[in-house]
């Protein structure tokens, strides 16, 4: 009885050191990359265009270490804390349907 409960607790042991090392050298480097990423999206400085998590997007006004302020387009202004700018907002170029000067309409 002895033999079979320390062939059981051996096999334990290889998943608990297998699991370890898939925890230390992959999944905590790769949250690490993660968290990086997200904190890097969210810095945003004086004068660029920065959209909250609610969706609202102005202009930075003010950076603060504890108040982002933001400016709509129609002039107001409106605080937000740090952890609330979801990303820089970088709108797509517009697009025109319009032929360009170089003759493509024949």
């Amino acid at each position: 009885m002895f033999a079979a409960s320390s062939g059981g607790s051996s096999i334990l042991i290889i998943y608990l050191v297998v699991f370890g090392a898939l925890y230390f050298f992959y999944l905590r480097p790769r949250n690490k990359k993660q968290k990086q990423a997200r904190l890097a999206a969210r810095k945003v400085e004086v004068g660029e265009r920065a959209q909250t998590i609610g969706g609202f997007v102005g202009t930075v006004v003010r950076n603060d270490a504890d108040i982002i302020v933001l400016r709509s387009a129609s002039g107001v202004e409106l605080e937000f804390v740090p952890s609330a700018i979801a990303r820089r907002f970088d709108p797509a170029p517009a697009t025109s349907d319009e032929p360009t000067a170089e003759g493509d309409e024949q």
